[in-house]
Formats: C-alpha cells, structure tokens, sequence
C-alpha cells in the first residue's frame, strides 16, 4: 500500500472490539466506513467468509487454514518468469494437503499447468477444491493426478514444490505427522533428480530444512524461492490496484 502511495494499518484481534467478543460481522460493517479495502489473515476460513459477506469494502484473503489466493498468485507469476509460460508447464506438488496445496491445483488447472500432488493417505486435498481443479482442467486441458507416491508425482515435473508439514494450529500433531511424512515425502535432490533436468525448486515460506525439504535442496541451485517470496509484494500491489 506504500508503494502504491497509500497507508496501511495492521490491525490484530486484541486491537480491535473481536478481542473483546464483538461478532465478525459488526467489525465488517465499521471497518467498511473506515478503509478502502480489508485484507484478513485467519484461522478459519469461515471467517473471511463472513466478513467478505457483512463488509461494503473489497475483501482479500491473506490466508486461512482452507485456501491461501495471495501466495498462488505469486507462485504462478514466478512460474511464468521462470519457464516463459505456465500452460503446459507440470508443477508436482509434495507433502500435505493443506491451504497452499488447495489453493495451487485450481491456480494452476485454471491456467492450463498440469499438476500432480503426491501426500500420504488421509492429508489429502480438500474435496472441493479438487472438483474445482478438475472442472478448470477440463477447460483448460491440463490434468491432475493425486498420488501417495512422489516419485510418481516429480516424474517429468518442472516444477517441484513443497510446504511445512506442520501448518497453523497443529503443534499437537507434530509428533504424529512427522512419523507419517518423513523420510518418504522430504524433497532430496534424489528426489529432485526424477524430474525435468530444467526443474525448478518451490517453497511458500518459512520452511523447516531438514523436515519437509533437504538443506541442498532448498539452499541449491535449482531453487526459487526468493524470487517466490519477492513475487509476493508484487502480486500484492496487483491485486489492491484492481480493487482499490
């Protein structure tokens, strides 16, 4: 918002009247008569459901713990930059299926990029974000295969991306998890080896070297990362300039 000449303001729940028991939507309707657009970062993606629903003022989601649009967008704009294109590119994706996961299969069928994800049985991706997927691939022509195997999944890949094993609100399953994804579903230049020879490294940040990636991996010359991470700002000050 800086950049675009505009001011922001970071607004947590104890700085607010929701720290105090005010209902989301109340908050919508002032917060509307304040700003010019509201970005939300939340546990529960009902939340922002709610308060895109009460608010008079453009609603971004900034994340929840069922989608995460901001960071796709950004991963797409730097799959762009890196292979000239994304139609036609095939992006593996490995570990869980979380928000980011969700978010990356319909960003990417709805583009035309081919993608595979491969995580253990039951961290599946959310069920409706995979019909989706499937309804924007067949619009597209690209294709989606989901797979516990991620060899299966690199093979041929471009594109080879992972996220934390442990997202937002599940410290207590840290222990369990990590005996489910490790080692099979680290991301090892072994693993890395069975993709295109052109592939390229993905993660959304912050990652846990030696959890869901090798510190050759993410460190190495085929990662991405910060060029990923620096695409963040700008996709940003795209989505506020068509909104605002």
């Amino acid at each position: 918002m800086n950049e675009l000449g505009g001011s922001a303001l970071y607004l947590s729940a104890n700085d607010m009247q929701l720290g105090r028991g005010e209902t989301i939507a109340d908050t919508a309707r002032v917060l509307s008569r304040f700003v010019h657009c509201i970005m939300e970062r939340v546990y529960k993606h009902k939340d922002v459901e709610d308060l895109a629903a009460e608010a008079s003022v453009p609603v971004i989601n900034g994340l929840s713990d069922l989608s995460h649009p901001m960071q796709i967008l950004a991963d797409l704009l730097t799959i762009w930059e890196k292979k000239g294109k994304v139609k036609g590119v095939k992006v593996a994706f490995i570990g869980d299926g979380n928000n980011v996961c969700n978010t990356l299969l319909v960003g990417c069928t709805k583009l035309g990029a081919d993608i595979s994800v491969a995580c253990p049985s039951g961290y599946q991706p959310d069920p409706q974000h995979l019909v989706w997927a499937k309804q924007n691939a067949a619009a597209s022509g690209s294709r989606v295969v989901i797979t516990q195997e991620p060899a299966e999944a690199v093979e041929g890949a471009g594109v080879v991306y992972t996220d934390v094993f442990v997202s937002m609100c599940e410290d207590a399953e840290r222990e369990r998890r990590m005996k489910v994804f490790l080692p099979k579903y680290q991301v090892t230049k072994q693993l890395l080896s069975a993709a295109s020879a052109d592939a390229v490294f993905m993660h959304d940040l912050p990652a846990h070297r030696g959890e869901e990636v090798a510190p050759d991996v993410i460190d190495g010359p085929k990662s991405i990362v910060w060029d990923q991470a620096e695409n963040r700002m700008h996709t940003a000050k795209a989505v506020l300039s068509l909104l605002v």
